[in-house]
């Protein structure tokens, strides 16, 4: 079964938004693994408008799930939080700085040198690295050659195109999962995933093992509640579409 990783940065976000600790985003992350998450994400800026430096920190010390930190690692403030906290995984993400979302993913041949000496640091202190890559079997090629563990193949064209024909959407990602299987890549996937087109992603591309997901499950929250949102969400990863 694929895993889940739930992405918390909304809940830093609407905290943030009065001060104070309402909601408690380190409760929060630990009820999503007692609700059956494998996986707690965090993606701190450098601004910290929602994830605070501090709450790595304090996550680290109570999670009990794989932690995985999302960030740029040309900000030498990240490089320095991941490298003290150690998470199980680091997903390495060209954000620019004040970007309001991740939107395109490395070029893996064009920074294949840059790459290749971040991902040494990181795994000489015995992170995973993970890599945010276009499902385009060229960057995933380059990908591997910088002794990546695993690339994230960033998913928003195939939500933006799912209703539109969900076969010819999850093509590009399902040659990218065969290009990271011939690799020897592990593979997640992340952006834009949601109840609609989770299950069909999960099902039709090779080799996923596990998709980080925040904004559309958090907004599922407010009608569903949490422990009920992440049930369904795994439900979504376990189920076959041709059973439906």
């Amino acid at each position: 079964m694929v895993r889940l990783s739930v992405n918390i940065n909304k809940i830093a976000t609407l905290r943030n938004a009065r001060g104070g600790n309402n909601p408690d985003l380190i409760k929060t992350a630990l009820d999503c693994e007692r609700f059956g998450a494998q996986g707690i994400t965090v993606h701190p800026r450098p601004d910290e408008r929602h994830i605070r430096y501090e709450d790595v920190y304090r996550l680290k010390e109570v999670l009990t799930t794989e932690f995985n930190i999302e960030g740029n690692c040309t900000e030498q403030k990240f490089v320095d939080l991941v490298l003290a906290v150690k998470p199980a995984q680091v997903t390495l993400v060209p954000d620019a700085q004040g970007q309001l979302t991740s939107n395109h993913g490395w070029n893996t041949i064009e920074h294949n040198r840059y790459l290749t000496d971040m991902v040494g640091a990181f795994k000489k202190e015995g992170i995973r690295v993970s890599l945010f890559v276009d499902p385009l079997i060229d960057m995933v090629e380059a990908a591997a050659e910088t002794g990546t563990d695993r690339v994230e193949l960033y998913t928003e064209a195939y939500a933006s195109h799912y209703h539109q024909g969900f076969e010819l959407a999850a093509a590009p990602y399902v040659q990218a999962g065969l290009a990271a299987q011939r690799a020897g890549l592990g593979l997640n996937a992340g952006h834009d995933l949601d109840l609609e087109n989770l299950q069909y992603f999960a099902a039709s591309v090779p080799g996923l093992q596990e998709v980080s997901i925040g904004h559309a499950l958090i907004c599922d929250a407010l009608y569903y509640g949490l422990e009920n949102t992440i049930q369904q969400y795994l439900r979504q990863l376990a189920a076959n579409p041709n059973q439906q």
